[in-house]
């Protein structure tokens, strides 16, 4: 693993007629225009899966758009913009009482800002942030991606990050398209060795949501492999960045913990109530056990089968000798997804900013492409049916937690 931003070329194939095909090689950021390709796959896909959402509650006999803004924690979400922290308490049958400080303030807070200023509702707000954010997202995982392998895999890439079975995420009310825009920029400038800016977009990553410390510890990591690399004589800028990163998770745990009155374990204690802590993978041996056992329906085994992708997807990523900027991002994620409690069904959606776990596909995908495309789409075409099905059912048919 390493964090240079020196570009390296795709491997030609060692024998035959192969052996004279070889893939672009990176050549830096590019034109916005470059992008544009990308991004057509990205926004026709996640369209059509907007209207695959529609379609379905049109189906089922429901509001055609009202889920995608008030589905889950998207309620919790545009309450705290609305009314601001510590008005919502929900008791739940087994007696734990859950607040709203469990959801951490950047996304609410743009909710607010977006909404006083502009005829908008909470919930129209939140989705036009959560579609632009998505944008933005997918943008930075093409630089990241193009950056590192060119501009074949970069565009394969960012196919794929919107064919996965639970992108729809990326299109309702939820924070995984800020955290995600957020956390791929912060990455691409670690690539750029842009120090100060990704510790700044890691802090602000961090009060995204619980698992934004992914983003400050990638980060921070990086940013002292480069110190030992240059032997001590890092510039003020690469600690600057290193010392930023964390800022903003921690100063919101710290903030839960002032007002509950245990400065150090309050945000613990509020998560708790939520089932949501790390216990170290007990939980989900529990919901393993219980699949075998009763079944689960299809979120669950799907879920089930995300997770272990994510998994096989990780260990390719490792293989690949991925910069550790990225292999720390993708593996704590896997982390706390394997290690953490709560419901397996919301599991996926942990996953999903983890973009640079389908990097080892998205070389697959661009080789394929330039060797013989008839397979290359029938493959994406499968994946992309799939999500759009995927997402249409969790939105309309299931009642499982997203």
């Amino acid at each position: 693993m390493s964090t240079s931003s020196v570009p390296r070329p795709e491997p030609a194939a060692p024998f035959g007629p192969l052996s004279r095909l070889r893939l672009p090689r990176p050549d830096g950021a590019g034109s916005p225009q470059d992008f544009l390709p990308a991004f057509a796959l990205f926004a026709g896909l996640r369209l059509a899966g907007i209207l695959a959402v529609i379609l379905a509650n049109a189906l089922r006999g429901r509001p055609l758009v009202g889920n995608l803004a008030h589905s889950w924690d998207s309620r919790w979400y545009l309450h705290i913009a609305t009314h601001g922290y510590g008005h919502l308490i929900w008791i739940t049958p087994g007696g734990a009482v859950q607040t709203d400080w469990a959801f951490f303030p950047l996304y609410p807070a743009l909710i607010r800002a977006l909404t006083l200023p502009l005829p908008l509702t909470p919930g129209q707000s939140a989705l036009l942030i959560a579609w632009t954010a998505a944008c933005v997202a997918a943008y930075g995982v093409y630089l990241v991606g193009r950056h590192l392998y060119g501009r074949g895999v970069a565009t394969a890439l960012v196919a794929l990050w919107a064919a996965v079975p639970h992108a729809v995420e990326l299109t309702i009310a939820y924070t995984e398209s800020l955290f995600a825009a957020l956390a791929a920029w912060a990455l691409y400038c670690v690539l750029r060795g842009r120090w100060v800016w990704a510790g700044t977009l890691a802090a602000l990553a961090g009060l995204s949501r619980p698992s934004g410390f992914a983003v400050a510890v990638a980060v921070s990591l990086a940013a002292g492999h480069e110190a030992l690399r240059q032997r001590g004589r890092a510039p003020a800028r690469l600690w600057a960045g290193a010392l930023v990163a964390p800022l903003g998770w921690l100063g919101y745990v710290l903030w839960v913990g002032s007002r509950t009155g245990d400065i150090l374990g309050g945000y613990f204690t509020v998560q708790s109530a939520w089932d949501s802590r790390f216990d170290f993978g007990a939980g989900s041996v529990r919901f393993l056990k219980a699949l075998l056992l009763h079944g689960g329906g299809v979120v669950y085994p799907a879920a089930l089968l995300i997770v272990t992708a994510g998994l096989l997807l990780f260990a390719l990523l490792c293989l690949e000798r991925a910069p550790l900027a990225l292999v720390v991002f993708s593996g704590v994620l896997v982390l706390l997804v394997i290690g953490g409690s709560g419901s397996f069904s919301s599991k996926p959606r942990f996953l999903l900013p983890a973009f640079p776990l389908l990097i080892p596909m998205a070389r697959a995908l661009a080789r394929t492409w330039w060797l013989r495309r008839s397979p290359a789409v029938v493959v994406y075409g499968a994946l992309a049916l799939v999500s759009l099905l995927s997402g249409a059912y969790v939105m309309a048919v299931a009642h499982s937690p997203l």
